[in-house]
């Protein structure tokens, strides 16, 4: 998570852009899950699909979600990882046991993340953060060139592009697809809509397993994020943050430039990805193309988004807009917990949730999400306005610094009368 390389400061020392981005990358990674999960050609078929009474809308809710979500949330997160790995190394550098701290804080956020793959969440990423994390540490000397170069050309690298690569040269990679057939989906309705915890369970272990670590994946999404993260630190180490107002003419033009071209760009990809738009015919080098180019699209796309945000953060109107965000990036590790059982509760059977396994569309998974985020914006302002860290965040730091930090947040003794 991109909360996860600063460290779990105070609400005196934090940045408040930093927070509201996260925030907002937040939703985007709660709705590209859902609808990744639940949607066409993982949750759903799509003969099921196109029998659903929202089919149309779901068709243009998934578009949607695909062009304009889709690989940028996980984008800002990631970024946002270095930056505040960035962050961290600046306040502990010269601070004896700072590497070993740190060592300690990716290694519990790799507990995390496996303790939620296995239990809730098929898909997290706190694990995969992790391991990136600890490749983040061992660059830290490297220069500011060096960082955004590798963090230029690994942009280019994407599950699509290690799916080629291994097609084209035959790599021993185990094969998932049958995962994704129509028969893979629907005994896995099955599985989830029985209500069985511990079958579910046991077929998401087996599917990690497949999908995600014999079959490669992992590689591609490490480096993937480790690119992500460079482009982070180099950008905490532009000085930006020590006087964003100074950047702000800067970051108006990279948001008039990068988001019209991103869109654009993404709008082309995606038309040719899903061959809704063949201008060389019925080409499957034109669209191996395509998917290789989502990733570096993205990158742009996200540029524009945060260099959008940061600049209307420096408005009254900007701060009303999008502060309300902030508080959710505060706590970004308990909400993104929380936003596992959303998942779970919509399509698990049985006393464990609504069964909706194959039975939902894309567009009431967009409504969902809205409405439980909606949930987490309230929730992130009650908590932070009675306690000084989530609830996650403040197991993260006793576990890492070995002390029990302050909890509530104390108010202060009125000066007694003279």
């Amino acid at each position: 998570m991109a909360s996860m390389g600063a460290g779990p400061i105070g609400q005196d020392g934090r940045i408040r852009e930093l927070d509201v981005l996260r925030g907002i990358a937040l939703f985007g990674v709660l709705t590209m899950n859902f609808a990744w999960i639940a949607g066409p050609g993982v949750g759903i078929t799509e003969a099921q699909a196109a029998v659903l009474p929202t089919a149309s809308a779901d068709h243009w809710a998934y578009w949607a979600i695909r062009w304009l979500i889709g690989d940028k949330a996980n984008t800002v997160f990631a970024t946002l990882f270095g930056l505040g790995f960035y962050l961290q190394l600046r306040r502990g550098s010269g601070k004896p046991g700072f590497e070993a701290r740190y060592r300690r804080r990716l290694a519990w956020l790799l507990v995390f993340g496996v303790l939620n793959t296995l239990f809730l969440w098929v898909g997290d990423i706190l694990h995969l953060y992790a391991i990136a994390g600890f490749l983040l540490l061992a660059m830290r000397r490297w220069s500011t060139r060096a960082l955004v170069f590798f963090g230029a050309i690994t942009a280019l690298y994407s599950d699509k592009v290690q799916e080629w690569l291994v097609k084209a040269m035959s790599l021993p990679f185990a094969n998932s697809e049958a995962y994704f057939a129509d028969a893979g989906i629907i005994e896995r309705q099955a599985i989830l809509r029985s209500g069985d915890y511990l079958s579910i369970t046991a077929y998401w272990a087996e599917f990690t397993w497949v999908d995600w670590i014999t079959s490669g994946v992992i590689v591609a999404w490490t480096i993937y994020a480790l690119g992500r993260f460079a482009l982070g630190a180099a950008i905490g180490r532009s000085g930006i943050l020590e006087n964003i107002r100074s950047y702000v003419p800067l970051l108006r033009r990279v948001a008039w430039i990068a988001i019209p071209s991103g869109l654009l760009f993404g709008f082309v990809i995606r038309l040719v990805y899903t061959e809704a738009w063949t201008p060389l015919g019925e080409s499957e080098e034109l669209v191996t193309i395509a998917r290789i180019l989502r990733s570096p699209a993205a990158l742009l796309l996200a540029a524009g988004y945060c260099a959008a945000v940061v600049v209307a953060l420096q408005k009254q109107w900007g701060r009303r807009l999008f502060g309300v965000f902030g508080p959710v990036g505060q706590m970004a590790l308990t909400n993104y917990l929380l936003q596992g059982f959303i998942y779970m509760f919509v399509q698990y059977g049985g006393i464990l949730g609504l069964g909706l396994a194959g039975r939902i569309g894309s567009f009431a998974i967009l409504v969902t999400c809205i409405v439980f985020f909606a949930l987490q914006i309230a929730f992130s302002h009650w908590w932070l306005a009675r306690f000084r860290f989530g609830p996650m965040e403040w197991v993260w730091r006793a576990l890492t610094y070995g002390e029990r930090p302050q909890f509530r947040i104390v108010p202060p003794t009125p000066s007694p009368a003279l």
